[in-house]
C-alpha cells in the first residue's frame, strides 16, 4: 500500500456510487481475483477524461472491460475507444460487459498481442491508456509515441508496484526483478523524455500522465 491504508480508506468513502454496470464488474474482479484499476485511479481517469475531451482513446490492456466502460460513460459523445486484451479467458467476459452495457457502438475490443496490434494501428489517439503487463510499458512506448499526437495525453498505472519500484532490485522477489527494473526504465524515460511532460502520482498503485509536447 503506497499511501496509508486509513487514510485511502477515507479517500475511497468520498466517492460517488458507480453507474450499475460499473458497480457489478467491480464486484466480479473482487470475487474473481481480477486485477481492475483502483477506485481513487477511478475517479483519477473520470477527471481526466472530462477535462481531455477526447475524440479518440486507446486502451491497451481490457481486462473484463470496466475501464473501458467507465471511460465511454465520460467521454464526449462521439468519441470512440479502441481497447486491446491478449489473455484469452478474459476477452469473452469483456465483450459481454460491453454489451451488456451498450456500448458496442462505441467500444472496439482487439484480440491479441498489445504491440503487434499497436504496430498495426494508423492515425492518433489523443488520450491512451496503459494498463497492461507492467513489463512491457517499455517496449510499448516506441509505438506510444507514434500513435499520441502533440497534446494528446498518456496516462500508465501500476507504476509504482505496491511501492516496490522505490527499493533495490535485490530487495524484490526474483521472479519480481525483470519487471521492476524494466519499471524503472519507464518511468525514467517518461521523466526525461523530451516530448514528454510527465508527473508520477501516487494515487491507487501509481500512475504517472504524460503530456505529449512539441518538438524543440
Amino acid at each position: 500500500m503506497i499511501v496509508e491504508e486509513r487514510m485511502t480508506a477515507y479517500i475511497q468513502s468520498l466517492e460517488v456510487p458507480e453507474s450499475e454496470i460499473c458497480g457489478q464488474m467491480r464486484k466480479e474482479a473482487l470475487r474473481d481475483g481480477v486485477p481492475i484499476i483502483r477506485v481513487e485511479t477511478a475517479s483519477l481517469l473520470r477527471l481526466l477524461i472530462q477535462m481531455h475531451k477526447p475524440a479518440k482513446i486507446l486502451e491497451v490492456g481490457t481486462a473484463i472491460g470496466y475501464s473501458a466502460i467507465l471511460m465511454s460513460e465520460c467521454m464526449p459523445k462521439g468519441s470512440t475507444i479502441t481497447t486491446i486484451e491478449k489473455y484469452e479467458p478474459r476477452i469473452p467476459v469483456a465483450k459481454a460487459h460491453i454489451r451488456q452495457a451498450g456500448k458496442e457502438d462505441c467500444i472496439t475490443l482487439l484480440e491479441g498481442d498489445a504491440l503487434e496490434i499497436m504496430k498495426q494501428l494508423d492515425g492518433t489517439y489523443d488520450f491512451i491508456f496503459m494498463d497492461a503487463a507492467k513489463g512491457q510499458y517499455i517496449h510499448f512506448l516506441p509505438e506510444v509515441m507514434r500513435l499520441l499526437p502533440i497534446g494528446g495525453l498518456l496516462v500508465s498505472d501500476n507504476v509504482l508496484q505496491d511501492g516496490d519500484v522505490v527499493e533495490s532490485r535485490f530487495a524484490v522477489t526474483r521472479r519480481n526483478r525483470t519487471i521492476h527494473s524494466r519499471m524503472r526504465e519507464y518511468l525514467y524515460e517518461l521523466k526525461h523524455h523530451e516530448e514528454l511532460q510527465t508527473a508520477v502520482l501516487s494515487v491507487g498503485d501509481g500512475v504517472t500522465i504524460s503530456y505529449r509536447l512539441a518538438k524543440k
